[in-house]
């Protein structure tokens, strides 16, 4: 997508300018959007864009600007514009260009460039809206959606590396809203992954209409949930968005190297309890939140950040391996070539356990089932979070009673991890996007149900 010898010119350029190391990030990326409202096709979008960021480094200072001009000129008047905030006499020479393709291990059979699948497409979100308002007066409306997109990438920088990588992601959402009166509640379902359009093979589109409408139908009925603190099993898949959110975050170098996080001095001690294993892999075949290669060039690898509750690993870019002195995982990301690449989850989830689901919701005297999460507020740093549950159940003397509604889950990332006692076989990781400061991306989150013994729960009971 850009020459080499145009990319030798600039990272030769950033270097005379005085800068430690300097790199460029090549983009062109293809998009489709669709959107439906019950069977009635609502909007339709696609775009092409393309971009280049250059970063120049000095010590740990980032500079970071970006174009969607390719000639040697433009690209050197923005490192004229970055280097004179810092100029400095030369200290590094740049290394000749090796080139490197990344082995592919992510199969797509329908990328976004040869899809002519957009009437399949629209028939696939109207099945699920028929299957979802199917005899069911309840079900008053569906909203559909489906975004694809194909990501290519490049990457020079000043020690020689030279490599490039193409990504696919396709995602399928449904949602159901039930109405009864004045009374309202919506149920949701999505698929996605590191995939074409053969994604949709991964569910029939009448189970995903059934599902939205299930969880519709079941909040609609709910009471209102009790509060105070108590045992709440949290279920598997998009349960794991709180240890994402509220310890995730805390293990990037992006808030660890600031000692913003408060596991930034913790390393090789127990943050958790001993049931508790956790990764963060962008190896994983197909997962939405895989790549090849991250944003800075190196490939991606599986990191145990929590073994048997001990802090193992953090998730560390370039920048924050300078700044802490852990060893790169591969996890500099990026929205998109108009941000600089941070320290980023990919797919990270809670590892699979030795316990029955069963036997947790048993060992409740009075609690909650968090059968699926929702969004929520957490405070950087700490790790406290306020978590929204979509579909919740109160439990009572080992039994799951009747649905709740408007449950919110409160407690602090640290505090939530040595609080989990059981964890569940049923591992199981769910799509979602992630926003820091490089943008947002596509993250997998996932857990296995778990046990925690106490939380605080809003209620409005």
């Amino acid at each position: 997508m850009l020459d080499v010898t145009t990319a030798r010119r600039v990272l030769d350029h950033a270097l005379a300018q005085g800068a430690n190391f300097a790199d460029l990030f090549v983009e062109r990326q293809l998009r489709q959007s669709l959107r439906t409202v019950l069977d009635q096709v609502e909007d339709v979008q696609s775009g092409l864009e393309f971009g280049i960021g250059v970063r120049l480094v000095y010590g740990h200072q980032v500079l970071y600007g970006y174009t969607n001009q390719r000639d040697a000129e433009s690209l050197c008047r923005i490192v004229d514009v970055l280097a004179a905030r810092d100029r400095r006499d030369p200290v590094s020479t740049a290394l000749a260009f090796d080139f490197r393709q990344p082995p592919t291990q992510h199969k797509v059979l329908t990328p976004l460039s040869e899809d002519t699948a957009l009437a399949e497409k629209v028939d696939f979100l109207r099945r699920a809206d028929l299957s979802a308002r199917a005899d069911d007066k309840q079900i008053s409306r569906t909203i559909g959606n489906i975004l694809q997109r194909e990501q290519q990438i490049e990457v020079f920088n000043t020690e020689g590396l030279h490599t490039r990588d193409t990504r696919h992601y396709c995602r399928v959402a449904v949602t159901a809203v039930a109405a009864d009166g004045q009374e309202q509640a919506t149920g949701s379902d999505n698929i996605g992954g590191m995939l074409g359009w053969e994604v949709h093979a991964q569910r029939d589109p009448a189970l995903l209409g059934q599902e939205a409408a299930r969880q519709a139908r079941v909040n609609l009925g709910a009471k209102a949930c009790p509060s105070g603190r108590m045992p709440v099993v949290i279920g598997n898949g998009f349960g794991g968005v709180i240890f994402h959110e509220a310890c995730g975050h805390l293990l990037e170098t992006t808030s660890v190297a600031k000692q913003a996080s408060v596991f930034h001095d913790q390393m090789g001690e127990m943050i958790a309890s001993p049931v508790v294993s956790a990764v963060d892999d962008g190896t994983i075949d197909n997962a939405w939140g895989s790549i090849n290669i991250d944003d800075e060039g190196m490939e991606t690898q599986r990191t145990q950040l929590i073994k048997d509750g001990r802090l193992t690993s953090f998730m560390v870019d370039r920048l924050g391996s300078e700044q802490t002195g852990f060893a790169r995982t591969g996890s500099g990301r990026r929205e998109s070539y108009r941000y600089a690449p941070a320290s980023r989850m990919r797919n990270t989830f809670i590892e699979a356990g030795h316990d029955n689901f069963e036997d947790m919701i048993a060992s409740i005297d009075k609690g909650i089932y968090a059968a699926s999460m929702g969004g929520g507020s957490v405070q950087p740093g700490t790790g406290e979070f306020n978590f929204a549950v979509t579909e919740g159940y109160y439990v009572e003397d080992g039994k799951i009673r009747y649905p709740v509604k408007a449950a919110t889950l409160i407690s602090t990332g640290p505090s939530v991890l040595k609080e989990i006692s059981m964890v569940g076989k049923d591992l199981d990781l769910a799509c979602g996007m992630c926003g820091s400061v490089s943008g947002s991306i596509p993250t997998t989150v996932g857990q296995p149900a778990v046990k925690v013994d106490d939380i605080l729960v809003g209620g409005n009971a």
